[in-house]
């Protein structure tokens, strides 16, 4: 385990959260002995088991993972959908919690927090009920989609509501771990909750082989690092012989990665005040910013950001073409594709994936706003409306 911050290393540990000397960001490094795609057997997340450091006797698994992979129904284009909306809790949340749960429970933590911006209250919510550890969330008040919402009270958790954005709640949780040492924290922060995202890269090169690109939506920043290192690990295996290139996509009103990528810098522009409608990614200071950073730079990827408007009508799209239910930050993804292709960052030829990471149902308000036609009719006037539609279309 090496700090991100500092420099400092020791061995793997699984009651290493946060860096021992200063608090700072742990990389988990691992060398994977013997791992072949031939051997493995199962499905999901823990078919990779032997790539999944740590110990687990107990295992809180809801078979996540296993997430289809969509090809584009265009003629001619390689671009492909990781859909993680058809995770059990409906967003990739799931692959790291089933392995943070369980890592809390082979620790003999018997409380667990997290502060979301609503995917990772749901899933958190859902793996504590299933583990039956008792757990706190931490939510910034009026700004969690109202589905996510509803599941973290569903599954039973103690939500706390705190005036401010996510970041004032990730202060909190990380002032209360630190603080009380007796809850174990669920965030993005916690990096053997990233071995669980990491198999993301695992399936695709497993089932596809390795894209020229993928295309992730970022908010707390640990998904495209996590990505990164599941191909980065593969090819140091041997497994596979290149890493794609990461394209991390920001809102416009939550882009300190974007904007310092834009000005060839190595810090982040933070924002206290972070606005868009892709509220999983409103984070105006992601965690893992350094480790977003790492994995930019070393598969000479990129960060851009998109606006609202192209949000929704990637949203939009995604539903009324391709057939995909995504929330928006999910929606993201595609928008940033388009971005991309237009400014020459990537072709139409090339072999892209993008991250879908939640499922359209988590984001309800989001849906309404897009524009549709809806008739009030009598019964008797039914049919006569139809056919005008049908014979206007044709």
């Amino acid at each position: 385990m090496k700090c991100l911050n500092c420099g400092y290393e020791t061995s793997l540990d699984q009651h290493n959260i946060t860096c021992p000397k200063c608090g700072g960001i742990l990389e988990i490094i691992i060398e994977l002995k013997n791992f072949t795609f031939n051997n493995l057997k199962g499905r999901g997340v823990w078919r990779y088991k032997d790539a999944i450091p740590g110990n687990y006797t107990k295992i809180v698994s809801m078979n996540e993972g296993g997430t289809p992979l969509i090809k584009t129904k265009e003629e001619g284009k390689e671009i492909y959908y990781k859909f993680e909306g058809a995770n059990p809790t409906g967003s990739f949340k799931d692959r790291g919690m089933t392995v943070a749960v369980s890592s809390a429970l082979n620790t003999n933590y018997k409380v667990v927090v997290a502060a979301s911006t609503g995917n990772t209250a749901a899933s958190a919510a859902a793996y504590a009920a299933r583990s039956g550890l008792k757990i706190f969330l931490v939510l910034p008040k009026g700004k969690v989609a109202l589905g996510k919402l509803a599941q973290s009270i569903l599954y039973g958790a103690n939500i706390i509501e705190v005036n401010g954005s996510f970041d004032v709640a990730m202060n909190s949780v990380l002032k209360m771990y630190k603080d009380l040492g007796i809850v174990y924290p669920l965030n993005s922060f916690n990096p053997w909750r990233l071995e669980g995202q990491k198999t993301i890269a695992y399936e695709i090169a497993e089932e596809i082989g390795v894209p020229d690109s993928i295309i992730v939506p970022v908010g707390n920043a640990g998904n495209i690092y996590a990505i990164w290192k599941g191909f980065k690990e593969l090819m140091e295996n041997g497994s596979i012989n290149k890493i794609p290139r990461m394209i991390g996509i920001q809102a416009e009103g939550a882009s300190p990665i974007a904007k310092a990528i834009a000005k060839g810098s190595e810090l982040p522009v933070f924002t206290n005040n972070p606005e868009t409608i892709a509220t999983a990614i409103r984070i105006g200071k992601p965690v893992n910013w350094i480790k977003a950073m790492k994995a930019i730079h070393n598969s000479n990827g990129t960060a851009l950001c998109v606006s609202d408007n192209e949000i929704i009508e990637a949203q939009k799209e995604l539903a009324r073409k391709e057939g995909i239910g995504a929330e928006p930050a999910s929606a993201a993804a595609l928008a940033g594709y388009k971005k991309a292709l237009h400014e020459g960052i990537i072709n139409e030829k090339e072999k892209t994936v993008l991250i879908l990471t939640g499922h359209a149902l988590k984001d309800p308000d989001s849906m309404l706003r897009i524009n549709t036609k809806i008739m009030s009719l009598n019964p008797e006037e039914i049919e006569k409306n139809v056919l005008g539609e049908i014979n206007v279309n044709n």
